[in-house]
């Protein structure tokens, strides 16, 4: 491996460090319904996202919030040590794409078949702490004003 491809993928892995992800393949739920949870607790704080997908009735809920439970132990497993209250950790990003699609066949009159897609979707949770992130842009407004 070059020098210039070695670096690149170093400063890959460092990224990735701070990184918390959790992933759900091949949910049977269609995506647009599994968007409208996922627009639901985008963005916010991750005890407010838990209390949301607790009570809510949609059928994407509960397995929404076992995914974000599921990013806040990988971010335990980085940061052993740091306490989970004082990290402030919030929804970065939460994306559905759309899954397999099962085509099945349902019966329909004058001896016809009528085509049913069953619809599957991935989402992915990335969590972000805003405590490391003012950390970081105060950082850069350093660098930036020691130039």
């Amino acid at each position: 491996m070059g020098k210039r491809k070695r670096e690149s993928a170093l400063a890959r892995k460092e990224a990735k460090k701070t990184l918390y992800i959790a992933k759900l393949n091949d949910n049977p739920t269609s995506p647009r319904k599994t968007r409208l949870m996922a627009d639901a607790v985008r963005g916010l704080d991750v005890e407010k996202a838990l209390g949301i997908l607790q009570y809510s009735r949609r059928e994407s809920a509960p397995k929404l919030r076992k995914l974000l439970l599921s990013a806040i132990a990988n971010w335990q497993v980085k940061n052993a040590g740091k306490r989970l209250e004082d990290s402030n950790l919030y929804v970065k990003e939460i994306f559905v794409d759309g899954g397999r699609q099962l085509k099945r066949l349902r019966t329909a009159p004058q001896g016809r078949g009528y085509r049913i897609k069953k619809r599957s979707n991935h989402v992915t949770l990335v969590l972000g702490s805003r405590v490391e992130e003012r950390a970081a842009v105060s950082e850069l407004q350093t660098i930036d004003a020691e130039k």
